[in-house]
């Protein structure tokens, strides 16, 4: 009899152990997890060739994250931003110079950033001029008091700051035009408000870019960056620029970085609340992730995505659309990209 109930005991012990345990505990460990938005396109839309040019952009981002882990001097806020900006100056994903338009056929930015050891953030909103504007939230993370600018004054402190300007044409491209006038004649049709809730075309909705990143001394950091929404007015604002909302970085917990329905990530505060379940639930970071998506309101075709690093390299790609554009890169260099969900 007590052979069995120490037999037991080992049991018990054994099963405590292992519901506590880390998802991610098999999974290599990541020093730089990177997003180019959630739910974008469609395995029937995407050619081998598209593909190739997306997957070509994401390792190169991946691979200017990394190099900038790798000088001395290199921190995790350096990684994000270098990583960052090579997706802003792709014209394949929805930030910087593939930025969607608005209704008046502008091209407003926003970004955000944020370092986990002492929460210092930086943000701006509705940007026009700014070549990168994931520099332009590091430099108002850093070099200023405040935390999120928008508009105008946001364009003027970041050439104040010596970042690159650029002509408001530079951000227009073919692709996100065609967009915008499908949008408008749908809108004309009367038929816009039914797809908006529906969520019938998610391209609308799902471009954003972001990277969450560990380095040598255990800091984190995310960024996230976008050009919003097809077709959206009166200086709309979505969640990457948000902290708490899109972005959230905390040394204690992960970093995380969100990308889908902007509005609904704003009312849930997404990336804080993975930071919060990890805190108080003790969750691991792969747990409060999946808890966190799977909480968000249903709609036709998902809400998106987010990603999330912790200090010692675990990470979670979550995500409920057909795909999300993501890629890690390892403490050895190898680099691992994907699109689609598996089969």
């Amino acid at each position: 009899m007590c052979a069995l109930k120490v037999t037991a005991f080992f049991v018990l012990l054994f099963l405590v152990g292992t519901v506590r345990a880390d998802p991610g505990e098999a999974q290599p460990r990541a020093v730089l997890v990177l997003h180019g938005g959630a739910g974008t396109i469609s395995r029937k839309k995407l050619t081998p060739e598209l593909e190739k040019k997306y997957r070509d952009d994401l390792e190169a981002a991946l691979r200017a994250g990394y190099d900038a882990l790798q000088r001395k001097s290199g921190t995790s806020t350096d990684a994000v931003e270098a990583a960052i900006k090579v997706l802003e100056d792709s014209p394949l994903f929805n930030a910087g110079k593939g930025a969607v338009f608005t209704h008046d056929g502008r091209n407003e930015l926003d970004a955000s950033l944020m370092e986990g050891k002492t929460k210092k953030a930086g943000a701006v909103a509705g940007i026009t001029r700014i070549k990168n504007p994931i520099s332009a939230a590091r430099a108002v993370m850093e070099q200023s008091e405040h935390v999120l600018l928008a508009g105008e004054g946001a364009d003027r402190f970041a050439i104040s700051k010596g970042l690159k300007e650029v002509s408001p044409v530079y951000f227009w491209t073919d692709e996100r035009w065609r967009q915008l006038q499908k949008a408008l004649r749908d809108e004309e049709e009367g038929r816009d408000k039914k797809k908006q809730s529906k969520m019938e075309d998610p391209e609308r909705y799902f471009g954003t870019v972001g990277a969450v990143a560990v380095d040598r001394d255990g800091n984190l950091a995310a960024g996230t960056s976008t050009g919003g929404m097809t077709n959206k007015r009166f200086g709309r604002v979505g969640d990457s620029p948000i902290i708490g909302a899109g972005t959230y970085a905390d040394n204690e917990t992960c970093a995380v970085s969100g990308t889908g329905h902007g509005e609904i990530f704003i009312r849930h505060a997404v990336a804080h609340d993975v930071v919060a379940r990890m805190k108080y639930k003790k969750l691991s970071v792969a747990e409060a992730a999946r808890e966190v998506m799977a909480g968000l309101p249903e709609e036709r075709g998902g809400v998106g995505g987010l990603i999330a690093l912790n200090a010692k390299g675990r990470f979670a790609m979550e995500f409920n659309t057909e795909g999300m554009y993501r890629g890690y890169v390892t403490a050895d260099g190898k680099t691992f990209v994907e699109i689609f969900s598996p089969k």
